[in-house]
């Protein structure tokens, strides 16, 4: 980012009180750079991550056991939590990325005000299409689809987010047992089965929570309430 800075016109090479806001910015940043904070695994600290050749704000979530070396950030405004910077993160796509895995090699340290001139948001660019981060929220779809290998059919249940890959991994299983031999039989001329995959955050009023209900429980009172019409069409 480079910046022509005015001389006031008073003779004596002096900056003017707005050039000298950028400077004092400027300064904060290369502050921050050089004495990153050291970011400590489980703390609620908001972090300071790598996205391309930006650096962004990130909220970290506690309890997420994919691996050490991967931590589930969401991706916030740098000036969180103001309403302004609510709406321009909006703008800029900060609002509707979710829970995203992040490795921790992408990790600068904890969040400092000096970073902020080096975001997206600093730069009134929307955060890229890849920011090299999987979703880190997972759901169960539990769908029926015709048995002649057509794609007619639809999705019975949606069970998400789920906040821990165990606890998806637990339910599938669950629900796959229930299943078991039943699969042909629950809707008339469709197969009903389990999939694994990432939680569509765009769509989450269309989930059940699955840590307030039973997952084999709701799917029970699905399959009791549908006819074969009503469930899948």
């Amino acid at each position: 980012m480079i910046r022509r800075f005015r001389r006031c016109d008073h003779g004596h090479g002096t900056l003017t009180p707005e050039d000298q806001a950028v400077v004092d910015q400027f300064r904060v940043m290369l502050t921050a750079l050089r004495t990153p904070q050291s970011w400590t695994p489980g703390s609620a600290w908001d972090i300071a991550v790598r996205v391309g050749p930006f650096v962004e704000r990130a909220q970290t979530r506690p309890g997420d056991d994919h691996g050490p070396d991967l931590i589930a950030v969401a991706l916030v405004h740098p000036d969180t939590p103001h309403a302004s910077a609510y709406l321009h993160g909006r703008q800029l796509g900060y609002t509707e990325r979710g829970w995203l895995r992040c490795e921790t090699s992408a990790i600068l340290g904890y969040w400092q005000p000096g970073y902020a001139m080096l975001t997206h948001a600093a730069a009134n660019l929307p955060l890229p299409d890849d920011v090299g981060m999987t979703p880190a929220h997972y759901a169960l779809y539990i769908e029926a689809r015709r048995r002649d290998d057509s794609r007619d059919g639809s999705t019975l249940l949606r069970l998400g987010p789920y906040t821990q890959t165990r606890h998806a991994q637990q339910d599938h299983d669950r629900i796959t047992a229930a299943l078991a031999g039943r699969e042909t039989t629950l809707v008339p001329g469709y197969r009903v089965s389990v999939r694994y995959a990432p939680f569509d955050v765009s769509d989450h009023r269309l989930f059940a929570d699955p840590y307030k209900a039973d997952a084999a429980a709701l799917l029970d009172d699905v399959l009791e309430g549908a006819n074969p019409k009503g469930a899948v069409e």
